[in-house]
């Protein structure tokens, strides 16, 4: 039991780290060195913002009294005001002997963080930190909580469809992805798009924000237990240990082939495996297991993350075809990759995994793959449609874009008057 919420403890901590230092660091090596200290930024931003809301209106909103009560309400969104700051929530015990609800809400609050700030990366080197800070609370609050509910909290799809997201692959990774996607649109291409090289400045600190969201990732997948098990700890200790097991287990391997199988896919066409493809498969990997870790067996984890490495890769080149600036392939690597391991639980999910259901593959027909796409669905026209609205609204009112000179010049100094390596003390210009 004292080893239940000490591991819960440990897990908030690691998804917290995942988006500082982690995708900061992930993020800010990948982007020039004039524009490292905005992208960093964002994600600290992210989790100041979004952090606060979720305790102020965020857990009323995605989860609610309905949720805690094991009697959900199946409405596209919960009461936003019914457990405002937190009010009515016990924070010495639930009262149904799983622990206090202070773990699970910080808990979930880190997932909020992280996906507002994966978002970021589709937009790097131009956009004005006002109207990040502005859209910040306002899309989570009309896109994360409300997918959230629906497919954790008892809403509205739930209610009717079986959706199996373990961990996040439609809450947080497409749910960002086709936010990303939608804001690189509106937003509009870098100065120098498909005509300067625009290349990672640091990529050993890309290499090192991969390790750590590997790291991270392990309070990602793993910790979600907490949501998952239906009994608490000292019910069926056994379950936990099992569950705990196979989803780290899934986690690792599925890793390992997305990684890979990226590299493979460089080679092939263009002759180099490089540093930038581990990094960027290590993520594919994680990104595709974290919806099926605890919906599938070792060989369907090798599986998932061996097909997301390889249409990761792919879909990353996508986006100079179709002239989307998406900076640091959040449309790529997180939209892909969601709906790929989204999907494959259809085909390769199995009744024996502790949070699974039998799969195309495993006998089960196509029930399981049509509930899949249906959440895939749900998340992608949902988050697609408002996140249109927000961005347009900020476009015609306070404008997202800094200044075409500023963006030549370098977003760090434009936006807060520093240089992450000033070599020429004074300039603060850097390539």
């Amino acid at each position: 039991m004292d080893g239940y919420y000490a591991w819960m403890i440990v897990a908030t901590a690691f998804v917290l780290m995942m988006t500082t230092p982690a995708l900061a660091l992930f993020y800010g090596g990948m982007t020039r060195s004039k524009s490292v200290l905005n992208m960093m930024m964002m994600s600290f931003l992210s989790m100041g913002i979004v952090g606060i809301v979720m305790m102020l209106w965020g857990w009323s909103e995605g989860w609610g009294k309905g949720f805690m009560s094991g009697h959900p309400n199946g409405k596209l969104i919960a009461d936003p005001f019914t457990l405002f700051g937190l009010k009515g929530v016990d924070w010495t015990s639930t009262g149904t002997d799983t622990g206090s609800w202070y773990i699970a809400i910080a808990f979930q609050m880190t997932f909020a963080v992280i996906t507002a700030a994966l978002i970021s990366g589709a937009i790097a080197d131009r956009v004005k930190i006002s109207a990040w800070v502005v859209f910040l609370p306002i899309w989570v609050t009309l896109c994360y909580f409300p997918v959230a509910h629906n497919v954790w909290g008892g809403g509205w799809l739930s209610s009717h469809w079986t959706v199996l997201d373990y961990a996040g692959g439609t809450v947080v990774h497409i749910n960002a992805g086709i936010a990303g996607g939608v804001l690189a649109l509106v937003i509009g291409r870098r100065v120098g798009f498909k005509r300067d090289p625009l290349k990672p400045h640091n990529l050993t600190l890309t290499m090192v924000g991969a390790g750590l969201l590997w790291m991270g990732w392990y309070g990602f997948n793993v910790g979600s237990i907490v949501f998952h098990s239906g009994q608490s700890p000292q019910q069926n200790t056994a379950q936990f240990m099992s569950e705990t097991g196979v989803t780290f287990m899934n986690t690792t391997l599925a890793t390992m082939a997305a990684m890979l199988c990226w590299l493979v896919v460089e080679r092939i066409l263009h002759g180099k495996a490089s540093a930038l493809g581990a990094a960027s498969g290590v993520v594919a990997g994680l990104v595709a297991i974290t919806p099926a870790c605890g919906a599938v067996g070792v060989w369907g984890a090798l599986v998932v993350g061996a097909l997301a490495g390889i249409l990761c890769a792919l879909a990353v080149n996508l986006k100079y075809r179709f002239n989307l600036d998406d900076s640091l392939d959040v449309v790529g690597v997180h939209l892909v990759g969601g709906i790929v391991g989204a999907l494959l639980i259809g085909f390769v999910g199995t009744a024996k995994a502790p949070a699974g259901a039998d799969g195309l593959f495993y006998g089960g027909g196509l029930t399981v793959l049509g509930h899949q796409c249906l959440g895939v669905l749900f998340t992608l026209v949902w988050t697609g449609v408002i996140t249109t609205l927000i961005a347009l609204a900020i476009k015609y009112t306070i404008g997202w874009r800094i200044g075409e000179e500023a963006e030549v010049m370098g977003i760090d100094q434009d936006q807060h008057g520093e240089s992450a390596y000033d070599i020429a003390p004074g300039s603060g210009v850097l390539a």
